[in-house]
């Protein structure tokens, strides 16, 4: 496959009620996420690792520039959000992957979302304190 300076893949990933769209670039694998550094949008571990997880099981990093654009939400659902947009876009540039990115579970939506608030009840499933008298 050629290197030619216009390829680009890009994937949409979503999480709770964030939104990340992801653009991949061959290059020397910088990141930038909102304009930013991974390091310094994800000062935790453990999202930076989560982020970048669909890179380090295809062995690509290193390899690819990564652009970011994520909004909504909180850290966590950010970052799964770039995960799942991740995948995606490495999925777009590489057919063959698929297997690999299945089998780690990095294709997966999680549906998960905040269930609602009821009326009656304090919160969703919550209720407020029984009296017998």
């Amino acid at each position: 496959m050629a290197t030619d300076p216009t390829e680009q893949y890009q994937g949409v990933g979503r999480r709770k009620t964030s939104t990340a769209r992801v653009l991949l670039r061959p290059g020397t694998g910088e990141w930038r996420v909102n304009g930013r550094s991974l390091n310094e949008y994800f000062p935790r571990i453990l999202h930076r690792k989560r982020a970048e997880e669909a890179l380090r099981v295809t062995e690509y990093d290193g390899q690819l520039d990564v652009t970011v654009r994520v909004n909504g939400g909180g850290v966590t659902g950010q970052a799964d959000a770039v995960r799942l947009a991740l995948a995606r876009a490495v999925l777009a540039k590489d057919e063959e992957v698929r297997p690999l990115l299945r089998r780690h579970g990095l294709l997966t939506r999680d549906p998960r979302k905040v269930e609602r608030k009821k009326p009656g009840r304090p919160k969703a499933r919550k209720r407020f304190q029984f009296s017998k008298r």
